[in-house]
């Protein structure tokens, strides 16, 4: 059975070349570095949040799901809602203090 790559080659229209290859984009996952190497950073933004308060955690260096694994992790042991967007944590509230206890509990120990 053939597999068809019509979606790989969208927003190609015509080659005249024989030895022509599409080039599709291949998206690397990082290779998630330990716990310990970590260099995450707390902090609390209020801009563009419609005035609400926002403890957000960067940094994170990893695949996409393991970063929405630490997403969820924190925002069940806070107990409030949040997300997981553009490389960034964001747990609803101001609980800068409690989110650096709980990833320092975790074993990210360069947590600022």
């Amino acid at each position: 059975m053939k597999q068809n790559d019509w979606k790989e080659r969208l927003n190609v229209v015509y080659s005249t070349n024989p030895d022509f290859h599409y080039e599709t984009e291949r998206n690397e996952e990082t290779e998630t570095l330990p716990k310990e190497q970590q260099n995450l950073r707390v902090s609390i933004e209020k801009k563009n949040r419609g005035g609400k308060v926002v403890t957000v955690v960067k940094g994170f260096t990893g695949s996409e799901e393991e970063l929405k694994e630490l997403g969820k992790l924190l925002k069940t042991k806070c107990g409030v809602g949040g997300a997981v967007k553009e490389g960034e944590i964001l747990i609803q509230g101001d609980l800068k203090a409690k989110v650096t206890e709980l990833l320092k509990k975790e074993g990210y120990t360069r947590t600022k």
